[in-house]
């Protein structure tokens, strides 16, 4: 007999009842129920990266850099690691010197806010820059359901912006402001991921980067750029991001170490340099997001912090260089995706069944001619084998009802090869029209 309930959802926050909330707990009982199937669904980093990491090695190295560099005796060096420590982060200096050196981003140390992953960073950011319920967010459509579950804990309106192989839409973001405007609202925050965006895998050509930064300059519009994907590209194909080409201060620009360095370490940054004037003086929006995280996660974890700075210290304070071997073997990875999909289902060869070619990121999408829901991908699972993400969770519109993605960043090569035979055997049973 089942217990009558103490709470109903109607009783409690309104995001209990918003599916994207569920979504990645779907997957997860999925593939639970389902553990000799292939799985493109997880975005995680391939478990090779952190064989060999020796955490206290990483840790020694930064209790070093804290007595040479900062001139801290060793006795105050260790107790940095078992206090709870600034808001704004330890290693927020060899994180801005990283962005200078790597990405052209020029930024002092009290612009960065150190997080717990992206997700705080998103969450920070938009709880600083909305005032009240006329202020709007725009997101891709496509997106990521992190900033859209942020925002639907923080009761903020959402929109959505269409994002096309050239990554999103200038113009139809211009429009989205003027109905705003139309509508007594403002559109205020735009996030966007130029570069293999998830889960759309699209990447905006330099001129769009240049186009979408003026206009956020016209519409008084700030930009949250989330850079995760970016570090895939080949060196001799990275462009700029939208910091970097950023004079005007309109892009907060989010990062984390979940890719390049690995995900159980739960850091991420914000680098915030808009100047927020108070009675006190003037401050970086970053030590402002600071001040918020005292109120949610108090600070990150040293420990945590630790580790990532010894990463970056031993890869001589460069992303770059702590995400070149990771880099080639994503790439190297999605290209034996592609190279799968093209001998398998090459194109026409199923009615209604096409998929994009990414150049970057971890993620490549399918489109079908039938919806690709929850029931569809149990039949995959136990018939097939062969588990992917429905992209509807990651959209506002029904533009993801009919596509899935797949993620090759975790599988070695032929657990790929295999996994595309299946998927396409799935699809020619199940899933042609």
């Amino acid at each position: 007999m089942t217990p009558a309930p103490d709470l109903l959802t109607s009783d409690l926050h309104g995001s209990f009842q918003d599916p994207v909330l569920g979504s990645i707990g779907f997957l997860n009982e999925v593939m639970g129920r389902h553990p000799e199937a292939i799985s493109f669904a997880p975005g995680a980093p391939h478990p090779d990266f952190v064989q060999g990491l020796d955490l206290r090695v990483l840790t020694d190295r930064f209790l070093t850099h804290l007595r040479t560099d900062r001139g801290l005796d060793p006795s105050g060096a260790e107790r940095v690691l078992y206090e709870y420590g600034p808001a704004q982060g330890l290693i927020n200096d060899l994180v801005a010197e990283a962005l200078r050196a790597d990405q052209g981003i020029h930024v002092a140390p009290d612009d960065v806010v150190i997080t717990v992953g992206a997700q705080e960073a998103m969450f920070l950011t938009l709880r600083a820059l909305y005032r009240n319920s006329d202020d709007v967010l725009a997101v891709a459509d496509p997106c990521f359901p992190g900033i859209v579950g942020a925002a639907r804990l923080l009761d903020i309106p959402v929109t959505d912006v269409r994002e096309g192989a050239a990554g999103l839409d200038v113009d139809h973001l211009a429009a989205r402001c003027r109905q705003a405007r139309a509508e007594g609202r403002r559109l205020r925050v735009c996030y966007v991921a130029p570069d293999f965006s998830n889960p759309g895998g699209a990447r905006m050509p330099l001129a769009a980067r240049r186009a979408l930064l003026d206009l956020a300059e016209r519409e008084d519009l700030l930009l949250v750029e989330d850079n995760a994907y970016a570090f895939t590209a080949a060196e001799n194909d990275a462009l700029p991001g939208l910091k970097a080409l950023d004079v005007r201060r309109r892009v907060v620009h989010v990062g984390t170490f979940a890719k390049v360095g690995f995900p159980g370490a739960r850091v991420g940054y914000a680098v915030a340099d808009q100047r927020v004037g108070r009675a006190d003086g003037v401050r970086s929006l970053a030590q402002e997001l600071a001040d918020l995280k005292t109120m949610v996660t108090v600070n990150t974890s040293p420990l945590s912090q630790a580790v990532v700075g010894g990463l970056l210290l031993e890869h001589g304070r460069s992303l770059r260089a702590l995400a070149r071997r990771k880099a080639e073997r994503y790439r190297s990875n999605l290209a034996h995706l592609t190279d799968a999909l093209e001998r398998h289902l090459p194109p026409g060869a199923l009615p209604g069944v096409s998929w994009h070619r990414p150049v970057g990121g971890f993620f490549a999408r399918v489109d079908l001619p039938v919806p690709a829901d929850q029931a569809l991908l149990e039949v995959s699972a136990d018939r097939y084998g062969v588990l992917w993400t429905p992209m509807r969770q990651f959209s506002l519109t029904d533009r993801g009802d009919r596509q899935l993605r797949l993620s090759c960043s975790y599988l070695e090569p032929d657990r790929i090869e295999t996994g595309v035979q299946r998927l396409a055997a799935f699809l020619t049973k199940e899933a042609a029209g």
